[in-house]
């Protein structure tokens, strides 16, 4: 389990995530949405050690984060940045494959490997997987990245805005990717996501944040609603339950 106790994180004075305390059960995705600086990816940065907050704690498994050693946080949590960077000139592949250098530190074993082609074949890589990095479209980069973190096998996964330049179709690939490793293995998926009906339609709760604090969390019936919405984007949409999903319709 990933516990938030009181997480606050200032910058210039303005407090960008204010005192927010959340906890995340093995299993599921948890989806964060909100507004453009409502505090989604800095508290997201904070739970995976990547940014310090000003106070409070994470807990990783009942134990301080920061208490950790960095190998053994890699082993149980991957996190996806929004801005990926890389300098080196490398292949697809070769990217998936640093996903299992917490295991492996640089020499595949036959385990490895097994899970670099299962982290290719989820995000559809196999006919890009000898493409320089440089070679591709940003959704086809934006793939590899999270086949990269997928390769990692940890028992929670932390992705700031997956979708980042994705069509419809590997959007959808890769919710369903998601799903399937949050429902089949049992794993923790947390996710940054802007796109309201995607965040409905596959996830198993919903905590929507707006100046930098939580204002709404629960399953996506109760957060995807005419008056939420309105609270967390200032927005008036009108809501419809469609073959079991609750849909938001707000392009007016």
């Amino acid at each position: 389990m990933i516990r938030l106790h009181g997480l606050t994180k200032k910058y210039g004075g303005l407090a960008v995530v204010d005192n927010v305390s959340l906890a995340f059960p093995t299993g599921g995705i948890t989806s964060l949405i909100g507004a453009n600086g409502a505090g989604k990816s800095t508290l997201l940065h904070m739970a995976s050690r990547l940014v310090t907050p000003d106070t409070g704690r994470v807990e990783l498994d009942g134990r301080d984060i920061r208490s950790l050693d960095s190998m053994r946080v890699a082993r149980h949590l991957a996190i996806l940045r929004q801005a990926n960077t890389i300098t080196a000139r490398l292949r697809v592949r070769e990217l998936v494959e640093f996903g299992r250098y917490p295991y492996s530190r640089g020499r595949l074993t036959g385990e490895d490997r097994e899970a670099v082609a299962l982290a290719m074949h989820q995000m559809n890589l196999e006919p890009l997987a000898g493409r320089f990095l440089e070679q591709l479209s940003g959704g086809e980069r934006q793939r590899a990245f999270v086949a990269m973190v997928l390769a990692q096998e940890t028992d929670y996964l932390l992705l700031d805005e997956p979708l980042n330049n994705l069509d419809l179709k590997h959007s959808v690939d890769m919710m369903n990717a998601l799903r399937k490793v949050a429902g089949e293995l049992d794993r923790t998926v947390l996710i940054v996501v802007h796109d309201i009906n995607i965040a409905s339609a596959y996830s198993d709760r919903i905590v929507a944040m707006k100046d930098g604090r939580v204002v709404a969390d629960g399953a996506p019936d109760d957060v995807v609603n005419p008056e939420q919405l309105a609270e967390i984007y200032g927005i008036d949409a009108e809501v419809h339950d469609i073959d079991g999903m609750r849909l938001a319709m707000y392009y007016r």
